[in-house]
């Protein structure tokens, strides 16, 4: 199947956010992560003009990398039109979650760690509007 990283990303967020309603913290702290991660991989394809490298396709927080799709992001924006609309914080603040996590006892989360993860994804899902009205998506 062909990736489609802006219709998951809303996917992801969406259900990221049913799940933070009904406090499913670590689900939802997950889908939170996956959400951005293709919210920013959507915004990178678009940047560049088309699919990105497997070099590219890196987690929202990688444990075995130097790199990740945060920092990614922002090396790809650099020195784009829409730079200055379209930036995210250096800081990542997914730098405490791992797509392994998925695996974690769901007493390792709680309102409190989610909530700075839903933030962020909710961010990118405002710089995915902002690309959209100035016709980048």
């Amino acid at each position: 199947m062909q990736a489609d990283f802006l219709d998951a990303h809303r996917r992801h967020l969406s259900d990221a956010e049913r799940l933070f309603q009904v406090q499913r913290w670590a689900n939802a702290d997950h889908l939170y992560g996956i959400a951005a991660e293709c919210g920013l991989k959507a915004l990178m394809e678009k940047i560049k003009g088309g699919p990105l490298e497997v070099d590219d396709r890196l987690h929202i927080m990688e444990e075995r990398k130097p790199s990740n799709a945060w920092l990614k992001y922002q090396s790809y924006l650099a020195g784009h039109l829409l730079a200055t609309k379209l930036s995210l914080p250096q800081s990542n603040p997914f730098s405490d979650w791992l797509v392994s996590q998925r695996y974690a006892h769901q007493s390792n989360f709680d309102q409190a760690r989610v909530q700075l993860h839903q933030v962020a994804a909710k961010k990118v899902g405002t710089l995915i509007r902002r690309a959209s009205k100035e016709g980048l998506l």
